[in-house]
């Protein structure tokens, strides 16, 4: 199974969440949403700036990214 890690992504700086070995993308990608979702409700400064949550791969190569700001229905 892949090992992911996780980044705050605020503007040009990545701030490290911490990684985890996960089955695949798909549930590595649930988990950058949760996190995404977890982080706009503990930290709201950081909505409406452009922030997201990156995951990456063991060769740091970025595989999802997912933003702070919640998604409106209609754009899903």
């Amino acid at each position: 199974m892949p090992y992911y890690s996780f980044d705050l992504v605020v503007g040009e700086e990545f701030r490290n969440q911490g990684g985890i070995i996960l089955e695949d993308i798909e549930v590595a990608s649930d988990r950058a949403d949760q996190l995404a979702c977890e982080l706009s409700q503990v930290k709201p400064e950081l909505q409406q700036k452009g922030c997201s949550v990156r995951v990456t791969d063991r060769d740091h190569n970025e595989v999802y990214r997912t933003p702070l700001d919640p998604v409106p229905a209609w754009q899903r």
